[in-house]
């Protein structure tokens, strides 16, 4: 028996419902934002947060997000590309720069709020202490997007790096490197190697003994930067120390000048036939007749 089609019938045309634009663009999950906006009504017009994570090629986007009925408000943002300023000088899309990140967003909230010196979260990357549940006066639920939610991703890498600056965003362990599903337990050590940079500096030697041409253009931008695999450690601690000290956005007179396109002057009637008469003449000249013949 061959295949038939399923023919859509009138009835079926005349019920249709487009989806959202952002659905048909896929690029809202509404299932799951209906369930991150959507407020108790005994909470009396109180705002619902959420810990926007997003990533690029090149950059990382934090944001504490609330909805209204015309749309959604930011409330406060940080990003990778900001990391430089704290002596992050390189891999600005890694798991240790998403961690930096959501730091840098969890310390430049409670700071805007007056609240850095009442809750300033974890101070110390301990070993032996991996999971932190902040007291912290501020909450907010984390939004993913469309991203794949498998363990290790670098979303929970900024929900930790939120969590550690003071918010109180609710997860689970099993949600980060180094948790071990069979023995149901956290290895500490191993999220703490991840945060500081001990992944991407074990490939780094291992790259730079198997093939040096290799490691040399992967890796351009830390060799240019004057990074090497023993320094990125130090260099991630630096990063969250000065984060802590300062991390309040860089003021607008800091910031470069745009560029702006000014248009030349117009000229007049009498500027217009003076510079007719110049070409005419420089014509005449390479044309080796009298420059007289110019005069109009």
């Amino acid at each position: 028996m061959g295949v038939v089609k399923a023919k859509k019938t009138k009835a079926y045309m005349r019920r249709y419902q487009v989806k959202f634009r952002r659905r048909r663009e896929c690029k809202t999950d509404y299932y799951a934002r209906k369930r991150l906006v959507t407020q108790d009504k005994n909470k009396y017009l109180s705002n619902k947060y959420r810990l926007v994570v997003r990533f690029s090629n090149r950059d990382i986007t934090c944001q504490i997000v609330y909805s209204k009925i015309v749309g959604d408000n930011v409330m406060c943002a940080a990003y990778s590309h900001e990391l430089p300023r704290y002596g992050v000088k390189a891999g600005l899309t890694n798991y240790s720069a998403a961690y930096c990140t959501g730091l840098l967003l969890a310390r430049r909230l409670l700071t805007q709020l007056n609240m850095a010196a009442n809750f300033e979260g974890k101070t110390d990357l301990a070993e032996e202490d991996s999971s932190f549940t902040p007291d912290s006066a501020f909450r907010a639920y984390l939004d993913v997007g469309l991203t794949r939610t498998n363990k290790g991703n670098r979303v929970f890498a900024a929900l930790k790096g939120a969590v550690d600056g003071g918010l109180d965003v609710p997860f689970k362990d099993k949600c980060l490197v180094g948790w071990n599903a069979a023995e149901k337990e956290m290895d500490g050590a191993k999220l703490r190697r991840q945060l500081l940079g001990g992944h991407v500096s074990a490939y780094m030697k291992r790259l730079q003994n198997k093939n040096p041409d290799e490691y040399k253009s992967h890796f351009s931008q830390f060799l240019k930067a004057g990074l090497g695999p023993d320094e990125l450690e130090n260099m991630y601690k630096s990063a969250h120390t000065a984060i802590r000290e300062d991390p309040t956005p860089k003021s607008r007179e800091e910031k470069k000048e745009h560029f702006v396109m000014k248009r030349k002057r117009k000229l007049s009637l009498a500027e217009k036939r003076n510079r007719v008469r110049q070409r005419k003449v420089s014509a005449l000249k390479r044309a080796g007749m009298d420059v007289e013949m110019a005069d109009p």
